[in-house]
């Protein structure tokens, strides 16, 4: 079968997770990406080991479906190596603190010089302009400067990071469609472009919802959020409310850990109020219409909790499922793995690796109908050197012999 992306071609020079979650799913389209690794490797193949000597998972959940290969850019010869790679490939990605690859003698200009037609893509915690484009950034750095942080939790408690990694592969997803976009361009105009994509920047964008609030602020409070907002100058943070214009909050069931968020639609209310306390509940004016409910929502969630209180999660979400009420379980990670509809959609796959044997990944969310993903293990460190260097370069084995004896791969 097709895949997307066959006969692109990508460099890979990310490492950690922002760029490596972004070329793996160029990967899982179809690209052939090379990963370009330095001797000792992607430094997220020796952390978080769980059995010696094996790539650890974190490097295995970001790297399937590419080859790697491995070449000492400390080199003349390693150097020389990856100017020739890069006349052969469509796309360059790189996610290395700034100036390092200009350090190595490969500035935007010169790659542009090399290969008029690369997409030359980069990931930077804060983008290379403004003030702060020499400072290094991780996943929670660009969540706390992002925005994100200081929205996330509840009011009377310190800001959280958020369990979903947005700076990370929150940044990766916006990386990709940059890249996508660049090579459309290049199809239209004939020529390649840089692309950049800032960790901080991503972040914000997914935060805009949030940013609406901020705006909305100076004209008054926000009724919607069950924290107080009179006189406030930021949006606070508020715990589990839903952020929209439908009211929703977490109701805990019965049982340990045992929780399903609601969501309560002004056209489900009526329903909802006659299944929860009957022609009572549907007459009490405090809950009348939306702006009232605002208005009383700890006792509208008091109400619903107790209701909640007599059912586990999965029995409350079929109860209101039945009434067209959205609502979801909070699952764990064990619920998860084990989850038969993310199963069903192959969003937990097995794979088999060479040296760790099997074991379970994340699989590709976004489904392609003519060109379906099939997931392959992350490779082994410098596994495709030799294979790389003779089907795409040209490369004999003379020469590769004598780039290995100089230690440029």
């Amino acid at each position: 079968m097709s895949k997307a992306l066959a006969g692109l071609r990508i460099l890979d020079m990310t490492h950690v997770q922002a760029g490596p979650s972004a070329s793996q799913l160029l990967a899982w389209m179809g690209a052939d990406v090379i990963k370009l690794e330095p001797p000792q490797g992607d430094i997220t193949r020796g952390q978080l080991r769980d059995i010696p000597d094996v790539d650890s998972l974190y490097f295995g959940t970001l790297n399937c479906n590419k080859r790697s290969i491995t070449v000492n850019m400390k080199t003349e010869e390693g150097k020389a190596l990856f100017a020739d790679l890069l006349t052969k490939c469509d796309v360059l990605m790189e996610n290395f603190g700034p100036g390092v690859l200009d350090r190595f003698g490969f500035t935007w200009e010169r790659v542009h010089a090399i290969n008029p037609m690369l997409i030359m893509a980069a990931i930077k915690g804060f983008g290379s302009t403004g003030p702060y484009a020499d400072f290094k950034a991780y996943e929670n750095v660009a969540q706390a400067m992002g925005g994100a942080m200081a929205t996330t939790g509840f009011s009377d408690s310190p800001p959280c990071v958020s369990g979903a990694q947005v700076g990370d592969s929150g940044t990766g997803l916006h990386f990709v469609i940059g890249i996508l976009a660049a090579l459309h361009h290049r199809v239209q105009h004939g020529e390649g472009q840089y692309v950049e994509v800032a960790m901080m920047d991503s972040v914000l964008n997914l935060i805009r919802m949030k940013m609406r609030d901020h705006e909305r602020l100076q004209s008054g409070p926000l009724p919607e959020y069950s924290v107080p907002t009179e006189g406030l100058f930021s949006v606070p943070r508020s715990g589990n409310d839903s952020g929209g214009g439908q009211l929703g909050n977490v109701l805990k069931c019965a049982g340990n850990e045992e929780y399903l968020y609601v969501v309560v639609q002004e056209a489900i209310w009526p329903a909802l109020a006659k299944l929860v306390g009957g022609e009572h509940l549907l007459q009490d004016q405090r809950f009348v219409n939306i702006d009232k409910r605002r208005q009383n929502q700890p006792a509208m969630w008091a109400i619903l909790n107790g209701f909640a209180a007599q059912y586990s999660k999965s029995e409350l979400m079929a109860v209101l499922n039945a009434i067209d009420v959205p609502c979801g379980p909070v699952l764990s990670t064990a619920e998860l793995a084990e989850n038969e509809h993310l199963h069903a959609r192959e969003m937990y796959i097995e794979v088999d690796h060479a040296k760790r044997g099997k074991y379970w990944t994340v699989g590709m969310p976004i489904k392609l109908s003519a060109s379906p993903a099939v997931i392959t293990p992350a490779p082994l460190l410098g596994q495709h050197t030799d294979e790389v260097l003779q089907q795409v370069l040209g490369y004999d084995a003379t020469r590769i012999a004598s780039l290995r004896a100089v230690k440029a791969i």
